[in-house]
């Protein structure tokens, strides 16, 4: 008999190593959930010019361990006539970004019919608590590696600003303007990794772009390709360099920190697992050949992970992947129209 057939009969069948989407959508949920609280709206006076309103408001997200309440700022823009439901869309931000920076993208698709809306993620624009930057989030990224095991530990990168994602959708479906049964999602470079994270696990997301952010952690570590990665948020791999004893930044400083304070990331939560939580849903890839953040070799298996979902599923055609050749950290003109084409061709009737 062959010996691989012998082992094989002696060893018995094998588990498979790769989670099943509905435990890996389970398991990242109950990592993200915490305490909520109302949502308590409060609004600023509206402004209202050539048929647009715009809203500026903020609401409760949860009660944070030290009985704080955390609050999401919002900038809401919408057709003037508000007597009909509209699809709505949510624009995550960049690392130093904030809502404001999306204005004229929030515009845009109010003009086409949409109620359109960009949160501050955690640490930034108004949540920055008065500092320049990305001073106040690598402030608190730091803080979090730094966290005893009898603290509280928090998820400033990505993982705190997923759940204010989430509790936005709560919000929007609590408005009279807005369809709740069609709501997309896009983000740019930190807002498309929380883009493909929040959205993969809330159903309610019916449409998503991730921006300039698809790849995977694991295959940066393994293929010396984490630099990019590390240097988006340089100071805290710094401080992590020093805790640990290294001389510098290296793969085992990457992975200890991101172990910390993004678990998961470099298994379950990577992209090319979570992907494959969107298929039957629209989902179009925007990234660059040529960005170090996501370097190609990890897009790439991200991108097969996500082809084999929608091809098992029957749903190819709700998959789009655009790959700007010699392109880095940023998205072209051609790709930001097809990003608001397809929210029109999915989420407008």
């Amino acid at each position: 008999m062959n010996l691989l057939l012998i082992l094989a009969l002696l060893i018995g069948p094998q588990a498979d190593p790769t989670p099943k989407p509905a435990e890996v959508r389970a398991a990242f949920l109950k990592l993200l959930d915490r305490p909520k609280v109302a949502l308590d709206p409060t609004f600023a006076r509206p402004e209202t010019k050539d048929g647009l309103v715009v809203e500026r408001l903020s609401f409760a997200s949860e009660k944070k361990a030290d009985g704080t309440i955390e609050r999401v700022p919002t900038l809401l823009v919408r057709p003037e006539d508000a007597t009909k439901r509209r699809p709505v869309v949510i624009v995550l931000h960049g690392t130093g970004g904030s809502k404001e920076g999306a204005r004229n993208e929030l515009e845009g698709l109010a003009r086409r019919g949409f109620v359109a809306v960009s949160i501050d993620g955690r640490y930034h624009g108004e949540r920055a608590a008065g500092l320049k930057g990305t001073e106040a989030y690598l402030a608190a990224i730091t803080l979090a590696w730094r966290s005893k095991p009898d603290e509280p530990q928090v998820h400033p990168f990505y993982y705190d600003t997923c759940w204010d994602v989430m509790r936005t959708i709560d919000y929007l479906q609590t408005r009279t303007d807005v369809d709740p049964d069609r709501i997309g999602l896009i983000g740019y470079s930190k807002g498309g990794i929380e883009t493909w994270l929040a959205g993969a696990v809330d159903e309610r997301v019916k449409v998503a772009i991730p921006a300039i952010s698809v790849q995977s952690f694991a295959w940066g570590l393994e293929n010396n390709a984490w630099q990019g990665r590390a240097k988006t948020i340089a100071a805290a791999h710094d401080a992590a360099a020093k805790d640990l004893g290294e001389p510098r930044v290296n793969a085992k400083v990457c992975r200890t920190l991101w172990d910390k304070i993004i678990p998961g990331m470099t298994g379950a939560y990577d992209c090319p697992s979570m992907i494959r939580l969107f298929a039957g849903r629209p989902l179009l890839i925007l990234n660059g050949s040529e960005d170090p953040n996501c370097p190609l070799g990890g897009l790439k298996v991200a991108i097969a992970s996500a082809e084999s979902a929608y091809r098992d599923a029957g749903a190819e055609d709700k998959l789009r992947v655009m790959i700007a050749e010699g392109v880095g950290h940023s998205v072209t003109d051609a790709q930001h129209k097809a990003a608001t084409e397809w929210l029109v061709k999915w989420l407008k009737p």
